[in-house]
């Protein structure tokens, strides 16, 4: 492998003395490959008949290096007959990189300006060599270097090598700022884009020496102190050094702050015959005396030409004129407002839209062709755009000036992007365990803005697929319809030893319609029609006994009265409607606006459910500082029975465990799922060793049963934590959050066991299958076990206990063992249960991923908690 040395300086072979001044009778070309010698004589100005001097030779070998096509030229002159002698340079076969880690070969290639099948030229290597280190540079790293090499191959032909020595990055060691008095380094710093390096910074890109972003910085100091009154501030100079070892630089900016500055008079001069000058004014928010803010004036004009603009003056002028007194340090301001007339739309143009149709654009737009322009609704129409999804990202609708003075042209210059989307997902889940996904949608369905989708979903737990399609406007009118069709099995479990155990199995197979109005801009009115058909079952083998009359059904012993209360198949007809305003700026993810809603649903038009269920929603948006979008939000509900369902005397809810409210995880972070609210436990009881009864409080011991409850309510705050832009590539969005919320408001269900006068009564099987009945008492939990045998087995039978026993109703034997125990109902309270912690969103390669650690800071007896959650392949 040669190393490509600078390249020769071009000499001709000098003729003979005789030869000067001899007439050119012949030009001869020898060495040319894959030339022809007429090519080549055609670069130089050599000819037959021209007298031959060593100047002309010399320019003409000049000429021939300057086409850059040959390594080597020689002309040599015998008596007129001159020889051109050439070497051609070889052809490029193929380029190769070495040594590039950080920057991959996709990233470097489009930069190198050398191709296989070119001539090579040393020039040419030069300036890629330049480039790859300007793209290295651009990342920080410049101790960067290039080194090019070549290899000879057959025919004339050559591999280029560029051996690359990355190095380290170059980061900023240090920031000095002098100069400054008003300010400390420390928050003139944390203006900067710039950062000094730090252990934790590692995630961050601006710890990186950037003479762009220095530049910039320059610009962001000036604006902070024009922010601050100092309307004379300039940076005097900004110099980076490298540091003695070359691996960093240290960055010295010197700047003048100059006095500070209060605002004087301030005015508005208006030329517009709509608004007076004073009326605007007074209504600015800046005063006289307030310290001067140049970021303050420049936001006052645009809320003057928002103004403007919304009363239809579309080009309106609105220029700030300055007085400065540098004696008594005051800013006097005049807003003078140029005449300018007023301004309708002329026609509005959709360009760039290949698939979707002009009218899906178009009925976006809240002005139409004539109106009055209004910039308010110009902006609207632009977020409603942006909010179809289908183009790209930030854009604009362009204003340009009409026919006439007093005309505009509204543009929508789209671009569109994909909207099919194809997802096969598998990951992991604490709540599910293993999860399969698989979708396929395309929103923009034959380009009328039609969405149309398939949703499979499988994992240890649930099994769901669902058809669904939404026409946004139905026979070209402002009212979209909805369609949903689906099917939905659900294995609800408890834990027992740490072990998850299916208790019950729902499966739903459903249709819902729905139809939605807007009301006004911001609200909208949607009525829904839902026709489910569930099936709710349990295990035979676990639950069922022949117990009571002989017949297998479910045991209350063994499941619960409340789990056998919701074993069925029925039918639900639910009529719904929801009332929503919405201003939020993007609906997938949202930075500033707000949306309210609140919904009722009624089930009882035909069906075997009947209900009433309310839902209010509300979140608020903002965008903090820079870059922090901080939310708000909450929700609450509640469910009325319109029918009875049982008896109340025997713990019987008229809500069905199935329709009521269930609360935790991942609605409510530092709770497990279902991890709040009414609930049964199961305590088993053994012998203590020294024969007497033991009651096993452990939680992972325990059966832990969520029964769910008729009210709920929720809130959260949440502060997102932009990150560099290193971290935003790859995704990653921290938050901290605060989640608040309680679910109440269901009947104590029979228990088995009852509070008796000085204890409490436990049933159980001994291996036989008699019954056997504890007397505990409820301060020592010390008690007798005893024995007794089946009598009759019929539906109010009872079977007798030794003396000293208690009994009650129903207690006959089920031919099995069941271990004694007994139940507790807790968790059945409106008080707030509240947890902190921090969490992280990240995009990954193999879908959405969420991680939560959370710290439960209020409890109520029985809650579960669970400080750690995340969840891959599935969104939360």
């Amino acid at each position: 492998m040669a190393q490509i040395a600078p390249a020769a300086a071009p000499v001709a072979v000098p003729a003979p003395a005789p030869a000067q001044g001899v007439t050119i009778s012949a030009v001869n070309v020898v060495g040319s490959q894959r030339l022809e010698p007429d090519t080549i004589r055609s670069y130089v100005k050599l000819r037959v008949g021209q007298p031959y001097s060593q100047a002309s030779a010399d320019q003409a070998v000049k000429d021939l290096f300057a086409t850059e096509l040959f390594a080597n030229v020689a002309i040599t002159n015998e008596n007129g007959v001159v020889t051109i002698e050439v070497k051609e340079n070889p052809v490029i076969n193929r380029i190769i990189l070495e040594g590039n880690k950080r920057i991959k070969d996709e990233k470097i290639l489009p930069e190198i300006k050398l191709a296989p099948r070119q001539i090579f030229t040393r020039s040419k290597v030069r300036a890629d060599v330049s480039r790859i280190i300007e793209l290295y540079k651009r990342q920080g790293r410049f101790a960067a270097s290039v080194e090019p090499k070549m290899v000879m191959l057959e025919q004339n032909r050559v591999d280029i090598v560029f051996e690359i020595t990355e190095g380290p990055k170059s980061k900023v060691r240090r920031i000095n700022i002098l100069g400054n008095e008003a300010f400390s380094d420390k928050e003139l710093h944390s203006e900067m884009y710039t950062k000094q390096a730090a252990f934790y910074r590692f995630m961050s890109s601006g710890t990186t020496y950037d003479p762009d972003r220095m530049a910039f910085d320059q610009q962001k100091l000036r604006q902070f102190y024009l922010t601050k009154g100092y309307a004379d501030f300039r940076v005097v100079s900004a110099v980076a050094e490298l540091t003695p070892d070359k691996k960093d630089f240290i960055l010295t900016y010197v700047v003048e702050e100059g006095p500070r500055y209060r605002f004087g008079e301030v005015k508005v001069e208006s030329q517009l015959r709509d608004f007076d000058g004073d009326r605007l004014a007074s209504q600015l928010p800046m005063k006289k005396g307030d310290w001067y803010n140049a970021k303050l004036v420049e936001d006052t004009i645009d809320r003057l030409n928002d103004t403007l603009g919304a009363f239809g003056y579309a080009f309106a002028d609105v220029r700030p004129e300055y007085s400065r007194n540098k004696d008594d340090l005051t800013m006097s301001l005049t807003f003078q407002i140029a005449e300018a007339p007023r301004v309708y739309v002329e026609r509005i143009d959709v360009n760039g839209n290949t698939l979707t149709q002009d009218k899906v654009i178009r009925r976006e737009f809240r002005l139409a062709e004539g109106d009055a322009f209004n910039s308010l609704q110009v902006k609207r129409s632009t977020a409603r755009i942006n909010s179809l999804g289908y183009f790209q990202e930030r854009f604009e609708v362009d204003q340009k000036p009409g026919s006439a003075p007093d005309r505009i042209v509204l543009e929508a210059n789209v671009e569109e992007k994909p909207t099919g989307q194809l997802q096969l997902s598998a990951g992991y889940s604490s709540l599910e365990g293993l999860i399969f996904q698989g979708s396929i949608e395309q929103r923009n369905f034959r380009g009328r803005g039609q969405t149309i989708g398939l949703d499979l979903g499988y994992s240890q737990y649930s099994k769901q697929a669902n058809i669904s399609f939404t026409e946004p406007y139905l026979f070209d009118r402002n009212i979209s319809l909805g369609v949903n069709i689906y099917r939905r099995d659900l294995n609800s479990f408890n834990y027992y030893n740490a072990n998850r155990n299916t208790i019950f199995r729902q499966s739903t197979t459903g249709l819902q319609v729905r139809v939605g109005i807007p009301v006004t801009e911001y609200v909208y009115a949607v009525g829904s029609y839902t026709l489910n058909y569930d099936d709710v079952s349990v295990d035979q083998s676990q639950y069922y006994s022949t117990r009571v009359n002989g017949a297998l059904q479910c045991d209350p012993l063994l499941a619960g009265r409340y789990l056998c209360d919701a074993i069925g198949k029925r039918t639900s007809s639910i009529l719904g409607m929801t009332l929503m305003y919405d201003t939020l700026d993007n609906r997938v993810r949202p930075t500033r606006g707000r949306t309210l809603s609140v919904s009722t649903e009624f089930a009882g038009l035909g069906g075997s459910v009947k209900y009433t269920r309310f839902r209010g929603n509300a979140a608020q948006y903002f965008t903090v500082g820079k870059g922090f979008i901080f939310s708000l939000r909450a929700e609450g509900g509640m469910i009325l029975p319109l029918n009875h369902l049982g008896d109340p005397a025997l713990g019987i809810d008229d809500v069905r465990l199935t329709d009521r409210f269930q609360l935790g995880e991942p609605q409510l972070r530092g709770f497990d799922i279902r991890g709040v609210g009414p609930r049964v436990i199961r305590q088993f009881i053994t012998d203590d060793g020294s024969g007497n009864p033991l009651v096993i409080t452990d939680r992972d011991q325990v059966v832990d049963d969520a029964l769910g409850g008729r009210f709920y309510y929720l809130g959260h705050a949440e502060l997102e934590i932009p990150l560099g832009s290193g971290a935003k590539e790859l995704g990653l969005r921290p938050s901290i959050f605060m989640d608040i919320g309680a679910v109440w408001g269901v009947r104590s269900p029979q228990l088995q066991n009852s509070p008796f006068p000085g204890g409490t009564f436990i049933q159980s099987r001994d291996p036989s299958g008699s019954p056997i009945y504890t007397q505990i008492d409820a301060a020592t939990l010390v008690g007798t076990i005893c024995t007794a045998t089946a009598t009759s087995v019929s539906t109010n039978a009872v079977n007798p206990a030794p003396p000293g026993c208690l009994t009650s109703a129903n207690n006959t034997p089920i031919g099995s063992t069941v271990s004694p125990f007994q139940e507790i109902f807790v968790g059945n309270s409106p008080k707030p249960r509240i947890s902190i912690g921090i969490g992280v969103n990240w995009n990954s390669p193999f879908g959405p991923f969420r991680i939560d650690f959370a710290k439960t800071l209020t409890k109520v007896e029985g809650d579960d908690t669970k400080a750690f959650t995340f969840n891959v392949g599935t969104q939360f």
